[in-house]
């Protein structure tokens, strides 16, 4: 069972897409993620982009914490199809978007900031890099089965990296922000 973690929704359930299609983020480590970001002013008020969204649980689970909008990109039909039901059995939909679409061909095409990111694809996924090259956010959540190493010619700086059991979650904050007081605030958040 997949659940709302905190927030206005918290403990509400969530569909999912079914076991082969998606590996929902535990509620251990969403509880875990979500305590790292308040630390950063976030999720309140932020526009947040929720990539390998499956069943939308991070991407929710930030919308239930109040961000302010969430778009949900996954390639999969039944993944979308399961966050429409979600975000509508939950009341939230005119916060979000739903877009059926491969992360870096969607990344490709919308370059507009936004102050979080999650990314989540399958373990065996390898391009990071690109994904690191193409993603426009102030922070970046990232769950894999290893630590993401940014390197020195990616602008991000990671801020956090912890295991939970299998999944391993690292936090990058974008190192060109200009905001110190909100280290990993894109500029979609700046006055």
């Amino acid at each position: 069972m997949v659940r709302v973690v905190g927030g206005a929704l918290g403990g509400r359930r969530l569909e999912t897409a079914g076991a082969d299609a998606v590996r929902p983020t535990s509620d251990r480590a969403r509880e875990a993620i979500f305590n790292m970001l308040v630390g950063l002013e976030l999720p309140g008020g932020a526009m947040v982009l929720d990539l390998f969204a499956g069943s939308g649980a991070l991407g929710i689970e930030a919308l239930s914490r109040d961000a302010a909008h969430a778009t949900f990109v996954d390639s999969d039909a039944a993944a979308c199809r399961t966050i429409s039901t979600n975000l509508t059995a939950l009341g939230i939909s005119d916060r979000a978007t739903v877009v059926r679409s491969d992360a870096g061909r969607f990344l490709a095409a919308h370059s507009e900031p936004v102050d979080l990111a999650f990314a989540d694809p399958p373990y065996r996924f390898d391009r990071w890099s690109d994904l690191l090259d193409t993603v426009n956010a102030g922070v970046l959540v990232c769950e894999s089965d290893r630590e993401i190493e940014p390197g020195s010619n990616h602008a991000w700086q990671t801020h956090r990296s912890r295991r939970y059991g299998t999944p391993v979650i690292t936090i990058l904050l974008r190192s060109d922000s200009t905001d110190s007081s909100a280290a990993g605030a894109s500029p979609s958040r700046q006055a």
